[in-house]
Protein backbone atom coordinates (compact mmCIF):
# COMPACT_ATOMS: atom_id res chain seq x y z
CA UNK A 1 0.00 0.00 0.00
CA UNK A 2 1.18 3.60 -0.80
CA UNK A 3 1.98 6.55 0.88
CA UNK A 4 0.94 9.77 -0.06
CA UNK A 5 3.22 12.54 0.86
CA UNK A 6 1.44 15.93 1.86
CA UNK A 7 2.80 19.08 2.26
CA UNK A 8 1.91 19.33 6.10
CA UNK A 9 2.11 16.38 8.20
CA UNK A 10 0.37 18.52 10.63
CA UNK A 11 -3.31 18.71 11.21
CA UNK A 12 -5.32 21.49 12.41
CA UNK A 13 -7.92 21.48 16.01
CA UNK A 14 -10.65 21.32 13.39
CA UNK A 15 -9.40 18.43 10.58
CA UNK A 16 -8.87 16.15 14.16
CA UNK A 17 -12.33 16.43 15.07
CA UNK A 18 -13.08 15.03 11.57
CA UNK A 19 -11.17 12.23 12.25
CA UNK A 20 -13.64 10.87 15.10
CA UNK A 21 -16.35 9.56 13.03
CA UNK A 22 -14.13 7.69 10.86
CA UNK A 23 -11.56 6.35 14.02
CA UNK A 24 -15.05 5.11 15.89
CA UNK A 25 -16.21 3.76 13.07
CA UNK A 26 -13.32 1.45 12.69
CA UNK A 27 -13.36 0.55 15.97
CA UNK A 28 -16.80 -0.56 15.88
CA UNK A 29 -15.71 -2.72 12.34
CA UNK A 30 -12.83 -4.42 14.81
CA UNK A 31 -15.36 -5.44 17.55
CA UNK A 32 -17.68 -6.70 14.92
CA UNK A 33 -14.98 -8.76 13.19
CA UNK A 34 -14.14 -10.15 16.78
CA UNK A 35 -17.70 -11.10 17.93
CA UNK A 36 -18.07 -13.02 14.78
CA UNK A 37 -14.80 -14.80 14.55
CA UNK A 38 -14.87 -18.38 15.98
CA UNK A 39 -14.10 -22.08 14.70
CA UNK A 40 -16.02 -22.55 11.54
CA UNK A 41 -16.11 -19.45 10.30
CA UNK A 42 -14.47 -17.86 7.07
CA UNK A 43 -12.31 -15.11 6.64
CA UNK A 44 -15.15 -13.06 4.20
CA UNK A 45 -17.73 -13.08 6.97
CA UNK A 46 -15.56 -11.03 9.50
CA UNK A 47 -14.93 -9.06 6.13
CA UNK A 48 -18.27 -8.78 6.16
CA UNK A 49 -19.49 -8.33 9.87
CA UNK A 50 -16.96 -5.06 9.70
CA UNK A 51 -18.02 -3.72 6.47
CA UNK A 52 -21.88 -3.55 8.02
CA UNK A 53 -20.40 -1.68 11.20
CA UNK A 54 -18.86 0.64 9.39
CA UNK A 55 -21.79 1.15 7.01
CA UNK A 56 -23.95 1.39 10.18
CA UNK A 57 -21.86 4.53 11.47
CA UNK A 58 -21.95 6.31 7.57
CA UNK A 59 -18.88 5.38 6.18
CA UNK A 60 -16.87 3.39 3.77
CA UNK A 61 -14.68 0.96 4.15
CA UNK A 62 -11.22 3.05 2.80
CA UNK A 63 -9.50 -0.24 1.96
CA UNK A 64 -11.83 -0.27 -0.96
CA UNK A 65 -10.32 2.56 -2.24
CA UNK A 66 -6.57 1.13 -2.47
CA UNK A 67 -5.79 -0.02 -6.13
CA UNK A 68 -6.88 -4.30 -6.40
CA UNK A 69 -8.16 -4.43 -2.86
CA UNK A 70 -11.55 -5.08 -2.88
CA UNK A 71 -12.23 -6.06 0.58
CA UNK A 72 -12.81 -3.85 3.93
CA UNK A 73 -10.13 -5.53 6.47
CA UNK A 74 -7.33 -7.54 5.77
CA UNK A 75 -7.11 -10.99 7.45
CA UNK A 76 -4.13 -12.52 8.27
CA UNK A 77 -4.08 -16.25 10.02
CA UNK A 78 -1.14 -17.78 11.59
CA UNK A 79 2.13 -17.23 9.64
CA UNK A 80 0.28 -14.15 7.68
CA UNK A 81 1.58 -11.13 8.87
CA UNK A 82 -0.25 -8.36 7.13
CA UNK A 83 -2.75 -7.83 4.04
CA UNK A 84 -3.93 -11.16 4.28
CA UNK A 85 -7.20 -11.14 1.52
CA UNK A 86 -10.51 -12.44 3.26
CA UNK A 87 -11.62 -15.27 1.37
CA UNK A 88 -13.52 -18.91 1.80
CA UNK A 89 -11.04 -20.18 4.36
CA UNK A 90 -12.73 -21.43 7.81
CA UNK A 91 -10.74 -20.59 10.62
CA UNK A 92 -9.84 -23.70 12.83
CA UNK A 93 -8.93 -23.98 16.59
CA UNK A 94 -5.97 -22.71 17.58
CA UNK A 95 -5.49 -20.23 14.56
CA UNK A 96 -4.18 -16.46 15.67
CA UNK A 97 -6.01 -14.32 13.28
CA UNK A 98 -5.18 -10.14 12.69
CA UNK A 99 -7.85 -8.10 11.60
CA UNK A 100 -6.52 -4.73 9.88
CA UNK A 101 -9.80 -2.32 9.31
CA UNK A 102 -10.15 0.92 8.11
CA UNK A 103 -13.06 3.47 7.82
CA UNK A 104 -13.19 6.92 5.28
CA UNK A 105 -16.27 9.05 6.64
CA UNK A 106 -16.23 12.81 4.86
CA UNK A 107 -12.89 12.25 3.16
CA UNK A 108 -11.07 11.79 6.52
CA UNK A 109 -9.56 8.04 7.10
CA UNK A 110 -9.18 5.51 10.68
CA UNK A 111 -7.01 2.55 10.25
CA UNK A 112 -6.37 -0.08 13.32
CA UNK A 113 -5.93 -3.76 13.62
CA UNK A 114 -5.82 -6.28 16.58
CA UNK A 115 -4.57 -10.35 16.80
CA UNK A 116 -7.20 -12.91 18.66
CA UNK A 117 -6.09 -16.61 19.17
CA UNK A 118 -8.70 -19.14 18.68
CA UNK A 119 -9.16 -21.88 21.80
CA UNK A 120 -8.28 -25.25 21.08
CA UNK A 121 -8.16 -27.08 24.35
CA UNK A 122 -6.21 -30.20 22.66
CA UNK A 123 -3.29 -28.01 21.70
CA UNK A 124 -2.69 -25.98 24.93
CA UNK A 125 0.70 -24.94 24.61
CA UNK A 126 0.41 -23.54 21.00
CA UNK A 127 -2.47 -21.41 22.13
CA UNK A 128 -0.60 -19.95 25.02
CA UNK A 129 2.34 -19.49 22.80
CA UNK A 130 0.96 -17.28 20.01
CA UNK A 131 -1.77 -15.93 23.33
CA UNK A 132 1.26 -14.20 24.68
CA UNK A 133 2.57 -13.33 21.32
CA UNK A 134 -0.08 -11.17 20.46
CA UNK A 135 -0.29 -9.85 24.21
CA UNK A 136 3.49 -8.91 24.04
CA UNK A 137 2.38 -7.28 20.42
CA UNK A 138 -0.43 -5.51 21.72
CA UNK A 139 1.49 -3.84 24.77
CA UNK A 140 4.23 -2.26 22.73
CA UNK A 141 1.99 -0.86 21.04
CA UNK A 142 1.01 0.80 24.43
CA UNK A 143 4.00 1.40 25.42
CA UNK A 144 4.60 3.33 21.81
CA UNK A 145 1.20 5.58 22.67
CA UNK A 146 2.53 6.88 25.94
CA UNK A 147 5.76 7.50 24.59
CA UNK A 148 3.97 9.62 21.97
CA UNK A 149 2.14 11.48 24.88
CA UNK A 150 5.39 12.62 26.37
CA UNK A 151 7.78 12.30 23.28
CA UNK A 152 10.05 15.41 21.69
CA UNK A 153 10.43 13.09 18.74
CA UNK A 154 8.64 10.66 16.90
CA UNK A 155 10.92 7.92 16.23
CA UNK A 156 11.37 7.74 19.92
CA UNK A 157 7.98 5.89 19.78
CA UNK A 158 9.87 3.04 17.89
CA UNK A 159 12.48 2.62 20.84
CA UNK A 160 9.83 2.55 23.18
CA UNK A 161 8.23 -0.41 21.18
CA UNK A 162 11.33 -2.29 20.44
CA UNK A 163 12.81 -1.85 24.32
CA UNK A 164 9.52 -3.44 25.77
CA UNK A 165 9.73 -6.82 23.34
CA UNK A 166 13.19 -6.79 24.01
CA UNK A 167 12.29 -6.93 27.54
CA UNK A 168 9.64 -9.71 27.25
CA UNK A 169 11.61 -12.59 25.34
CA UNK A 170 13.29 -13.38 22.23
CA UNK A 171 10.45 -11.98 19.29
CA UNK A 172 10.72 -10.78 15.96
CA UNK A 173 10.42 -7.15 14.64
CA UNK A 174 9.42 -6.31 11.40
CA UNK A 175 11.54 -4.02 9.30
CA UNK A 176 9.95 -3.54 6.21
CA UNK A 177 6.42 -2.61 6.97
CA UNK A 178 5.71 0.09 9.87
CA UNK A 179 2.65 2.44 10.61
CA UNK A 180 2.47 5.85 9.17
CA UNK A 181 0.56 9.19 9.03
CA UNK A 182 -3.02 8.99 8.23
CA UNK A 183 -5.29 12.18 7.32
CA UNK A 184 -7.34 12.82 4.11
CA UNK A 185 -5.09 9.58 2.29
CA UNK A 186 -4.91 6.28 4.77
CA UNK A 187 -1.23 6.28 4.08
CA UNK A 188 0.50 9.11 4.55
CA UNK A 189 3.94 10.87 5.44
CA UNK A 190 6.01 10.37 8.29
CA UNK A 191 6.59 6.85 8.42
CA UNK A 192 6.03 5.59 12.27
CA UNK A 193 9.45 2.82 13.11
CA UNK A 194 8.73 -0.19 15.60
CA UNK A 195 12.37 0.22 16.38
CA UNK A 196 15.15 2.18 16.93
CA UNK A 197 16.84 4.09 14.14
CA UNK A 198 19.50 6.66 14.17
CA UNK A 199 16.87 9.77 13.01
CA UNK A 200 15.19 11.82 15.52
CA UNK A 201 12.23 12.00 13.08
CA UNK A 202 9.38 15.28 13.11
CA UNK A 203 8.72 16.76 15.81
CA UNK A 204 5.48 15.87 18.75
CA UNK A 205 3.42 18.32 18.50
CA UNK A 206 -0.46 19.38 18.23
CA UNK A 207 -1.73 17.93 14.97
CA UNK A 208 0.22 15.18 14.63
CA UNK A 209 -1.86 12.06 13.60
CA UNK A 210 -0.13 8.78 13.32
CA UNK A 211 -0.86 5.31 13.15
CA UNK A 212 1.38 3.48 15.01
CA UNK A 213 1.27 -0.74 14.23
CA UNK A 214 3.38 -3.08 15.96
CA UNK A 215 4.21 -6.55 13.81
CA UNK A 216 5.73 -9.12 15.84
CA UNK A 217 7.01 -12.88 15.19
CA UNK A 218 7.84 -15.51 16.60
CA UNK A 219 10.77 -17.01 14.74
CA UNK A 220 12.77 -15.22 11.38
CA UNK A 221 11.42 -11.48 10.45
CA UNK A 222 12.16 -12.53 6.70
CA UNK A 223 8.65 -12.30 5.37
CA UNK A 224 7.76 -12.83 1.30
CA UNK A 225 4.37 -12.17 -0.65
CA UNK A 226 1.91 -14.61 -1.55
CA UNK A 227 0.61 -15.72 -5.07
CA UNK A 228 -1.90 -13.18 -4.06
CA UNK A 229 0.46 -10.07 -4.62
CA UNK A 230 -0.99 -9.08 -1.39
CA UNK A 231 -0.79 -11.02 1.60
CA UNK A 232 2.49 -10.84 3.43
CA UNK A 233 3.93 -14.16 5.59
CA UNK A 234 6.91 -15.31 7.35
CA UNK A 235 9.72 -17.40 5.38
CA UNK A 236 10.31 -19.77 8.33
CA UNK A 237 6.14 -20.40 8.66
CA UNK A 238 5.89 -19.37 12.30
CA UNK A 239 2.98 -17.24 13.51
CA UNK A 240 2.64 -13.63 13.88
CA UNK A 241 0.80 -10.82 15.59
CA UNK A 242 -0.53 -6.98 14.53
CA UNK A 243 -1.82 -4.61 16.50
CA UNK A 244 -2.50 -0.39 15.53
CA UNK A 245 -4.24 2.41 16.31
CA UNK A 246 -4.67 6.09 14.61
CA UNK A 247 -3.38 8.11 17.36
CA UNK A 248 -3.65 12.27 17.79
CA UNK A 249 -1.17 14.53 19.67
CA UNK A 250 -3.52 17.86 20.73
CA UNK A 251 -2.60 20.43 22.49
CA UNK A 252 -4.44 18.95 26.01
CA UNK A 253 -2.42 15.61 24.96
CA UNK A 254 -3.52 12.54 23.11
CA UNK A 255 -6.52 10.69 22.12
CA UNK A 256 -6.62 7.13 20.51
CA UNK A 257 -9.02 8.04 17.66
CA UNK A 258 -9.71 4.21 17.09
CA UNK A 259 -10.67 3.68 20.16
CA UNK A 260 -13.71 3.98 22.13
CA UNK A 261 -12.50 5.00 25.08
CA UNK A 262 -9.53 7.46 23.34
CA UNK A 263 -7.06 4.73 25.01
CA UNK A 264 -8.13 5.55 28.32
CA UNK A 265 -7.97 1.73 29.52
CA UNK A 266 -4.79 1.24 27.64
CA UNK A 267 -3.00 3.97 28.96
CA UNK A 268 -3.71 3.70 32.51
CA UNK A 269 -0.77 1.57 33.27
CA UNK A 270 1.37 4.54 32.57
CA UNK A 271 -0.37 6.86 34.17
CA UNK A 272 -1.24 8.42 31.64
CA UNK A 273 -5.45 9.92 30.75
CA UNK A 274 -6.41 10.94 27.47
CA UNK A 275 -7.79 14.07 26.78
CA UNK A 276 -10.51 14.45 24.30
CA UNK A 277 -10.66 16.67 21.28
CA UNK A 278 -12.46 19.74 22.10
Amino acid sequence: MTVALRRSIYKTPAQMRLMLAPGLATAASLVAAREAMRAGVTTLALDAAAEAAIVALGGRPNFKLEQGYFHTVCASVNDDVVHGIPNDRVLGAGDIVSIDSGAIIDGWNGDAAFTFVLPDPSRPEVVAEREELSRVTEQSLWHGIARLAEARHLNEVGEAIEDYIESQGSYGILTDYVGHGIGKSMHEAPPVFNYRVRQKGPDVKPGLVVAIEPMVVLGDIETYTRDDDWTVATSDGKAAAHWEHSVAVHKDGIWVLTAEDGGAAGLAQFGITPTPLA
